[in-house]
């Protein structure tokens, strides 16, 4: 038996191990994700998972509705924001303010310049793990 032959052996069976360990429940794996941005004047979500909708409250402000809720609101995200211009002003995805909600049926976010006011973002990603 070939070295090839023996790698590709111990690659199927370790293939075949984690499969029968990491499925859809597992807590590693995203409940939700979706890339959107504000573009124009509209919200566009180019892709997404559990995610049945973005809505625009504010300039900067987002929020995210699940398509199926999470089972409480202690699941955790993470989001990054691309600035929107060439011009050296970054965009970053901020910490909730006290207003901004997160139930089990959704998630406000935040996008702001590196001096915190709020601004929106052409392309936004936002990931959500339980």
């Amino acid at each position: 038996m070939s070295l090839a032959s023996r790698i590709s052996a111990l690659a199927s069976r370790v293939g075949l191990e984690v499969k029968t360990k990491i499925d859809a429940t597992h807590p590693g794996v995203a409940r939700a994700w979706v890339c959107f941005g504000y573009v124009g004047t509209q919200v566009v979500v180019r892709a997404s998972h559990n995610v049945a909708s973005v809505t625009r409250t504010a300039a900067g402000r987002y929020r995210v509705t699940f398509a199926v809720a999470m089972p409480d609101a202690n699941y955790c995200w993470t989001a990054l924001a691309r600035s929107s211009t060439n011009s050296g002003t970054q965009r970053i995805a901020i910490v909730r303010s006290s207003t901004d909600q997160k139930t089990a049926q959704f998630v406000d976010i935040s996008c702001a310049t590196t001096s915190a006011s709020f601004s929106d973002s052409s392309e936004i990603n936002l990931t959500v793990y339980r």
